[in-house]
């Protein structure tokens, strides 16, 4: 068991598995503390560093694209005091946080995690019913409908038109967009056959955010509710369906090609645990040597 307690947060990893708990302290941010404890399988994950400043520094975990709903949902849009996968590091704790990144490290080659995307989601997502205030209106997804009610602050003919609960079966996407300067940020819902470019301020099926406090706990309802869609990576393969099946070579031929292909797989992912600095130099010399013995 490798763990490391901090003001920011709590990370414990047991081999298969990290346990990322948000701190208590005032600076947490209220998304992470309403995400609570994540539990990230080894497999979802791709990489994690250590990056040291002269005060503090941070872990950061960088996971499969793919195998994380909330990530998929906001787009890479988090910013740091938001990220639940980011835990800052006193100084003096240096030590700790080095031994516990080597950790990770030795189990993701040991146990030849690729670092490559997912097909199916590998984190749950946040648990239902959940409900958020923000901007001009409120979110709620029990699982299977999304309630939105407006606000004194909504606009007029958006709020003429009342609540709206939409069907999950109804949804094609969600995004989540954070306000950014004189922009405002937002909250929308595609509806099948039903597609939109109005401005959030007047789409009723958006929840329009203006840069407050509680904007990103909006940022949940869009995980969770992306995590009960079809996964993106699924939705493609079935939007170009392979037409016709190729013509099979014969067994021994089939095996030898699988295996040389599988071979020359193990390299590339190799090569992108090296870049991504999940192996050292010598740890990648020493598991590409083993892979080209075998070819």
């Amino acid at each position: 068991m490798a763990e490391i307690i901090q003001k920011d947060g709590t990370w414990a990893f047991d081999g298969d598995a990290l346990r990322l708990t948000p701190g208590r302290d005032k600076n947490v941010s209220l998304l992470r503390k309403e995400l609570g404890e994540l539990v990230v399988p080894l497999g979802a994950l791709a990489g994690i560093s250590l990056e040291q400043g002269k005060k503090s520094g941070r872990l950061r975990l960088r996971l499969r694209d793919g195998a994380d709903p909330l990530l998929h949902a906001t787009g890479g849009r988090l910013t740091e005091p938001h990220d639940p996968y980011q835990l800052i590091v006193e100084s003096d704790r240096y030590g700790v946080a080095e031994y516990f990144v080597d950790e990770v490290r030795s189990a993701l080659l040991l146990d030849q995690v690729p670092a490559g995307p997912v097909d199916a989601y590998l984190l749950p997502g946040p648990s239902v019913p959940l409900s958020v205030s923000a901007g001009d209106g409120t979110a709620g997804f029990d699982g299977e409908r999304i309630r939105l009610e407006w606000n004194w602050k909504t606009e007029d003919a958006k709020a003429a038109a009342g609540a709206r609960t939409l069907a999950l079966a109804d949804i094609t996407g969600v995004e989540w967009h954070p306000a950014a300067g004189l922009e405002n940020g937002h909250l929308r819902f595609t509806v099948r056959h039903a597609p939109t470019k109005t401005p959030p301020k007047y789409d009723p099926n958006a929840v329009e955010l203006w840069g407050f406090k509680k904007d990103p706990l909006m940022a949940l309802v869009a995980a969770a509710v992306q995590a009960r869609l079809p996964h993106p990576a699924r939705a493609a393969a079935a939007t170009h369906p392979v037409d016709a099946r190729p013509e099979l070579p014969s067994p021994a031929v089939a095996a030898a090609e699988d295996d040389h292909d599988a071979l020359l797989r193990r390299l590339r992912e190799l090569g992108e645990l090296h870049r991504t600095g999940v192996l050292t130099d010598d740890e990648f010399a020493l598991a590409k040597q083993a892979v080209l013995k075998r070819m």
